[in-house]
């Protein structure tokens, strides 16, 4: 870890960046990048300069650098904040989980924002047809079905407390066999009728490059993870714009947009820079 930060200081610069400038930063993944440029452009389009440090690479990296005065702004998530940073027990509640890392991080000197209504927590999909007929909307609806349906999942899926040991135990749920399968491929078995149910996360792209169903953790097994920016005291102190512009930002979002603009990035090979811009511009918060 301290190799990793004297890298990161060297590579981010001085931290006494100008007073006027948001430093935005992201962990290493596609909803990253393309959360980060949607922030970043949306304060560049309110007379906000930014300067972007992105790819920071995990979420320890990218906090410490927060703490370290090296960024300003990252976005997150509430469960990350709360069991890979502060390390406390899993919680499932959304509004408790909220205010207890908003009331963590206060300590810490950083604020967090406006939880968006994005929660790219894990997540049981269907087809769309096959949910339909069976009025399957729910995890409860699919526990009724799950003995005639295959499911398709990851490995470790088997044996998490929070995989199908966890359905068994909050929902009753028993399917009729389980397929161990890769990511990339789980999506074509489901198409291909070869599974039934697959898990995922709730903002992957092919769900919404396929129309896919999220069934919803109505008993709340799962813990949340809703994207909710994170940015230090005394910027938003100096600027209270930048906690205007962000919160208006994270309220356009959701489960299904970010997964539509994964699925550009992912799917389609388009620039996060680009993805961000066209769904500013669809907006209006960008020329």
């Amino acid at each position: 870890m301290a190799l990793l930060l004297m890298g990161l200081a060297g590579t981010l610069g001085s931290a006494s960046a100008a007073a006027d400038t948001v430093r935005v930063g992201s962990k290493n993944f596609t909803e990253q990048y393309v959360l980060a440029e949607i922030y970043a452009q949306a304060f560049e389009a309110e007379g906000i300069k930014v300067a972007r440090k992105l790819n920071l690479g995990g979420t320890l990296i990218a906090h410490k650098a927060l703490l370290e005065n090296q960024i300003d702004f990252y976005p997150e998530y509430t469960g990350t904040m709360l069991l890979a940073v502060l390390k406390e027990k899993v919680m499932t509640d959304p509004g408790a989980v909220y205010e207890r890392v908003k009331q963590a991080y206060a300590k810490q000197g950083i604020a967090v924002l406006d939880q968006a209504p994005v929660n790219n927590t894990y997540v049981l999909v269907m087809m769309p047809g096959l949910s339909k007929k069976n009025g399957v909307a729910t995890l409860s609806d699919l526990a009724t079905h799950a003995q005639k349906w295959t499911l398709g999942a990851g490995p470790e899926f088997r044996d998490r407390e929070d995989g199908i040991p966890g359905l068994k135990q909050k929902y009753g749920m028993n399917f009729k066999s389980d397929q161990q399968l890769a990511i990339g491929l789980r999506y074509r078995a489901l198409k291909d009728n070869q599974v039934q149910v697959v898990n995922g996360y709730a903002t992957d792209g092919m769900i919404s490059a396929m129309g896919l169903v999220r069934l919803k953790d109505d008993k709340q097994l799962w813990p949340p993870y809703f994207v909710a920016p994170v940015v230090r005291r005394e910027v938003i102190d100096q600027n209270p714009k930048v906690a205007t512009v962000a919160n208006k930002v994270s309220a356009m979002l959701s489960d299904e947009v970010m997964s539509r603009l994964n699925y550009l990035v992912d799917g389609e090979k388009q620039e996060p820079a680009d993805v961000a811009r066209d769904f500013l511009k669809s907006k209006g918060m960008a020329k």
